[in-house]
């Protein structure tokens, strides 16, 4: 093959693949966009995936789940009652329970101006329901709601403070007596100005509840209850709070006879016909101020209540059932003035998971009456009108966050009276109480 003939070839190979460029670019060109479409679709369906992430996220943001486990150990004298277990089997000694106090499980979702929630508790007793509510508030500051279902009344501050963080393991004699599960049925307004505001530290709670706990409603009447409250930080060492409550409802009296004091008796009261209210009333006083000093944070508090509380010859409690009473005798009412108050002192120890607790507990369900006054032949008065106090000593130790350890001793007295049977002299009725509680 001579030169001249290779060089006509090698041009004509040449020349075809120039003439084949153009498909084998466009091959190429075919072959990115593919792909180049192909990493589009991925994007896209990533990105599709992390906003529906990111809604679930948002959404589940709205839920909160809480909750806290209280189990325990009490010793109590022969006449104590304990919060856990059944009664003493042997009157002449004292004894003991374990049990659960209380496992409480609340869900709550917030979408910003909505609330709804609901509580549920389980001990040794059995489940029951606590909180049951819808929560509305204002969509301008979001810091005014109106309530409505079952929750704390607004009364004072013990109320609405968490059994979790209680520093004692059950509330004052007053509020069990006469706030029997805290909550109750009804509508609630809270009212607070906006955060910029000088009045900003003040809060009004006000609304209408049935007047029987976490039952339902038997009859139509309706309490109120309101309290206004004042909160406040000094720095960042200290703060301290004020409130100033009031209660006006009534009791409902199945018979046509109640019963109240002239002089040191009971005189009964009879009308018409069956089924009236008694007045029901309540003022109460409540204040906290807590500081940092060399010792540590301490916390002082105490409430006061004084007023009117119907109750039966047997309990000055309020009512806490789903049934009216029946007319008979003994469900007549007893018209009773009261007094009680309390106070806790709660002294961290440094910076150790340590704290110290101090609190006194006073409750006289008949401040009219006083010592042998009572149960006197004739006069209808009885153990109910005995004056009851407690001392109690205890101490804390937190473990974490979660985990909570609470030894606690109640020393209790009582009014005596000859005349009244069981109470002739101081009962036999202390209680030491050892705690684990897990919050969550």
């Amino acid at each position: 093959m001579t030169n001249k003939f290779r060089m006509k070839i090698g041009k004509w190979l040449v020349l075809c693949c120039m003439a084949l460029v153009p498909f084998l670019g466009n091959a190429q060109e075919a072959a990115e966009q593919k792909e180049i479409n192909q990493l589009d679709a991925q994007v896209d369906s990533l990105s599709q995936k992390v906003e529906w992430l990111d809604k679930t996220v948002k959404a589940l943001n709205k839920i909160k789940i809480t909750g806290y486990i209280q189990a325990q150990y009490q010793y109590g004298q022969q006449d104590a009652s304990l919060k856990v277990g059944d009664k003493n089997e042997n009157m002449d000694t004292g004894f003991n329970r374990i049990g659960i106090r209380r496992g409480r499980l609340k869900v709550a979702y917030d979408d910003g101006i909505g609330t709804g929630a609901i509580q549920l508790e389980a001990n040794d007793k059995g489940v029951s329901f606590r909180d049951l509510y819808i929560g509305v508030k204002d969509p301008w500051n979001k810091r005014c709601q109106l309530l409505v279902g079952v929750f704390n009344r607004p009364f004072g501050h013990e109320i609405g403070y968490s059994t979790s963080t209680l520093e004692s393991p059950e509330r004052a004699m007053i509020i069990q007596y006469f706030f029997p599960d805290e909550r109750d049925v009804g509508a609630m307004v809270s009212l607070r100005t906006k955060a910029s505001s000088p009045l900003s530290f003040l809060r009004l709670d006000a609304g209408l509840f049935a007047g029987n706990s976490i039952n339902r409603e038997t009859d139509n009447y309706k309490d109120f209850i309101g309290h206004l409250s004042a909160k406040k930080d000094i720095g960042n060492w200290a703060k301290w709070g004020l409130g100033v409550s009031y209660y006006r409802g009534g009791v409902y009296n199945p018979t046509n006879t109640w019963y109240q004091l002239e002089g040191k008796t009971y005189v009964g009261v009879s009308s018409a016909e069956a089924g009236s209210f008694m007045k029901r009333e309540y003022f109460g006083l409540n204040g906290e101020f807590s500081f940092k000093n060399g010792w540590g944070r301490t916390t002082l508090r105490a409430e006061w209540l004084m007023g009117t509380q119907p109750g039966t010859a047997t309990s000055s409690r309020s009512p806490n059932s789903g049934n009216r009473p029946e007319d008979l005798p003994a469900n007549s009412l007893f018209k009773r003035p009261f007094m009680g108050y309390f106070g806790y002192l709660v002294q961290d120890i440094g910076t150790t998971p340590f704290s110290a607790v101090f609190k006194f507990d006073v409750y006289d369900p008949n401040t009219k009456l006083k010592g042998n006054q009572i149960g006197v032949d004739g006069t209808l008065t009885s153990a109910t009108d005995i004056k009851m106090s407690t001392i109690g000593i205890g101490g804390l130790y937190h473990f974490n966050k979660h985990i909570r350890l609470q030894v606690y001793y109640e020393k209790n007295f009582n009014e005596t009276s000859r005349f009244v049977t069981g109470y002739e002299k101081d009962r036999k009725d202390d209680v030491l109480t050892v705690r684990l509680q897990y919050k969550f």
